[in-house]
């Protein structure tokens, strides 16, 4: 076993073949490998309590311990997304607690998942990868209270999240109405950012918005799961814009609609898209469920890049009922949420994907 080269840089994301959120497994393959799993059938009342499983690809667990409270539990790992340990280490955290914010809950503590290939990486990069998950949980207000660690081939770090809600005001992805606004919380083509990051056609100002917006914690998670006007909320992740609307369109039975004029896009990254910084993922997702979007005449690869990009520590994506929209975005802007935007609505009719210029 030869010794990792101290005095050489290390490029995290050249030891693993994919990054962040874009590590998914499509979402084609991923329902074939659960199709015979009982779960996603439904537990047939075997387990009450159980209030929010598989059964709708929602983003935790979630098990009622009383009338008034509940254990919301997710878990997400990754490989690098960046070069910088520590900031490898914050995203990672910041994108797993995002899935308990996305319930409308308040995360409690963390546990944290650790594989790493020992023979490349020295102790001091692996630390600061701990220390920048540790510095994201501290933000959350919440402590890493342990974990479990291994010697794998490629770099992963992710944590499991506990977290707890009211039972009475859990937002599911799949409870949304006809006529509902649909709002974004951050702007896409993190994927993109990645993408170009790799063939070091990332500019500085690029990577500063990368991973502003990828350790920005989604916090009004839990002051929208307060308000009886949002219907339904999720975050978007490695499946892209796309991908998490479809499974709010199928779990609530409803049409969405996108205006891809109103999308948030961040700086840059759409120039990227045309110049062919695109993630491999961004096709898979496209491959996995295409068959269930209609997009608008003329619409570009590089618009469908975007509309597929899997977003690492993406924004949430809220339901609401119209006349709450004002609402919803005051409560993203309050918390420094300056990408979040309404992007279209919800109607009824086929469960689908419909995208208008």
């Amino acid at each position: 076993m030869s010794e990792p080269i101290l005095n050489t840089p290390i490029r995290l994301t050249h030891l693993s073949h994919g990054g962040g959120c874009g590590c998914k497994i499509a979402p084609a393959v991923l329902e074939r490998i659960l199709a015979d799993n009982p779960f996603s059938q439904g537990m047939d009342g075997l387990f009450p309590d159980l209030l929010v499983g598989i059964e709708s690809s929602d983003d935790a667990a979630v098990w009622r311990l009383n009338e008034t409270q509940a254990i919301v539990a997710t878990t997400d790992f990754f490989m690098p997304i960046v070069d910088d340990a520590f900031e490898f280490g914050r995203i990672a955290a910041t994108n797993a607690i995002s899935d308990v914010y996305a319930m409308g809950g308040r995360p409690l503590f963390a546990l944290a998942l650790v594989g790493m290939p020992i023979d490349k990486l020295p102790p001091d990069t692996i630390r600061q990868i701990l220390l920048g998950g540790e510095s994201a949980a501290r933000a959350a207000g919440i402590p890493i209270a342990g974990g479990h660690s291994i010697d794998s081939q490629e770099p992963i770090y992710g944590l499991v999240a506990i977290g707890v809600v009211d039972p009475r005001r859990i937002k599911r992805n799949n409870a949304g109405r006809p006529g509902d606004a649909l709002i974004l919380g951050k702007g896409l083509g993190v994927g993109i950012y990645s993408a170009a990051l790799k063939k070091d056609r990332l500019p500085p100002a690029g990577y500063r918005a990368m991973i502003a917006s990828t350790t920005q914690a989604n916090t009004p998670g839990v002051e929208l799961g307060r308000m009886e006007d949002v219907h339904a909320l999720t975050d978007v992740t490695g499946f892209g814009l796309l991908g998490h609307g479809l499974e709010l369109a199928r779990g609530s039975q409803l049409t969405v609609c996108l205006e891809f004029s109103r999308l948030p896009v961040l700086p840059g990254a759409d120039d990227l898209a045309r110049a062919g910084h695109v993630t491999g993922a961004s096709g898979r997702n496209w491959a996995s469920y295409g068959q269930g979007v209609q997009l608008f005449d003329g619409c570009a690869d590089w618009q469908r890049a975007i509309l597929t990009d899997p977003q690492t520590s993406g924004g949430l994506l809220v339901a609401c009922a119209a006349d709450a929209a004002d609402a919803v975005l005051e409560v993203f802007r309050r918390r420094g949420f300056e990408h979040a935007a309404l992007i279209g609505r919800l109607e009824a009719g086929e469960a689908k994907a419909v995208v208008i210029p």
